[in-house]
């Protein structure tokens, strides 16, 4: 849903705190070279363990726990990924750009198209009138009620917990990343089939050194927990209670990213994992800020810490909200809608409709 409906957005002034954290933007050489060798390394060793674990002979349940653990990693090289997006992880551009390339290869994501989605999301994420870029699929209740009901099946399933963190990773980077986004540009669109064609590639030289079916039996599972670990992040960093919504006329960017932007706050080693994504009001605030100065961002500025933190058992809470309520100005559940005044004023109009 787009707002090009002539109504302009009230400036707001950047406080003063905001443009002080420029200073974290400044890319570290030293500790992008280190993220690269604690992680790639170790990855790729998993990687190697694996296919000795499967030629040897030894239970496959062995390599499926290697798997998860290869999986984390993974998500730790998206975020490298991310970072390149944002001209973040280097302090060169053309770095990042190849860094980008290869890391979006493995992760099987094409960088240019990813890259410009993302950047819609950042420029929308909050605004209720500029959904659906790169973001999760939210009505209002107002809109769902008004739907058809082909439409609320429709939302319903993707809503739906198993679909969204089951089958919609797999679907999103094995089928979906396939293709170029609706209006890419001819840059997004060579970097679709670059990917493609290195990932071919990539099954091409598995086949004839390991085997096409090792390659599957480690590369699928290592890519549907990463993916459904990646979907999860995604998710609850923008749909939990308390999260801010508003419309294109109030929307205050800053409030965007303090309150529509989760604090998640993670173990010390699941925030490793995620590079620190979980510091995502941040994120949203700086985007140029590289995953590795955003901690250090959140302990100097005291303005980032008065935050609430998002814990693990209250972002399970997450699953059951569904639909944005305007009135309330929350997140409400399918199971709400029984009891929702707007929904017994629609069935109060339809009862008098019948009567007519």
């Amino acid at each position: 849903m787009r707002a090009d409906s002539g109504v302009a957005r009230p400036q707001v002034p950047e406080p003063d705190w905001h443009r002080a954290l420029s200073k974290y933007e400044q890319p570290n050489l030293r500790k992008a070279v280190w993220q690269l060798l604690d992680t790639v390394v170790p990855y790729l060793t998993l990687w190697v363990l694996m296919v000795l674990a499967l030629q040897r002979g030894y239970p496959y349940c062995i390599t499926l726990a290697l798997a998860v653990v290869a999986a984390g990693l993974l998500v730790r090289i998206f975020i490298f990924f991310h970072d390149c997006c944002h001209g973040s992880f280097f302090a060169s551009r053309r770095a990042n750009r190849i860094l980008g390339y290869v890391s979006g290869i493995l992760t099987f994501t094409p960088y240019e198209d990813w890259r410009r989605a993302h950047a819609g999301h950042h420029a929308t994420s909050g605004d209720l009138d500029r959904r659906g870029t790169g973001d999760v699929w939210t009505l209002t209740v107002r809109e769902y009620l008004a739907a058809s009901t082909r439409k609320r099946l429709a939302y319903r399933l993707v809503r739906n917990r198993f679909v969204m963190f089951g089958l919609a990773p797999a679907c999103l980077s094995l089928i979906l990343q396939r293709f170029p986004r609706r209006r890419a540009g001819k840059r997004e669109r060579y970097s679709v089939i670059f990917a493609n064609l290195a990932i071919l590639a990539m099954i091409g030289v598995a086949s004839v050194t390991i085997g096409v079916r090792t390659y599957l039996m480690i590369q699928v599972p290592v890519m549907l927990i990463a993916g459904t670990i990646g979907v999860w992040l995604f998710y609850v960093q923008h749909q939990y209670e308390g999260v801010y919504w508003a419309r294109h006329q109030d929307w205050d960017p800053v409030r965007a990213a303090l309150e529509g932007s989760s604090y998640y706050k993670l173990p010390r080693m699941l925030q490793w994992v995620t590079g620190n994504i979980g510091l995502h009001h941040i994120h949203h605030l700086r985007p140029r800020i590289p995953n590795y100065n955003l901690q250090q961002c959140y302990d100097d500025v005291p303005v980032l810490q008065a935050v609430e933190p998002l814990t693990i058992r209250r972002s399970l809470k997450s699953l059951c909200m569904n639909l944005w309520d305007e009135e309330e100005h929350t997140l409400v559940s399918f199971r709400s809608m029984k009891t929702h005044p707007a929904q017994r004023k629609v069935q109060e109009n339809e009862r008098g409709s019948s009567r007519l």
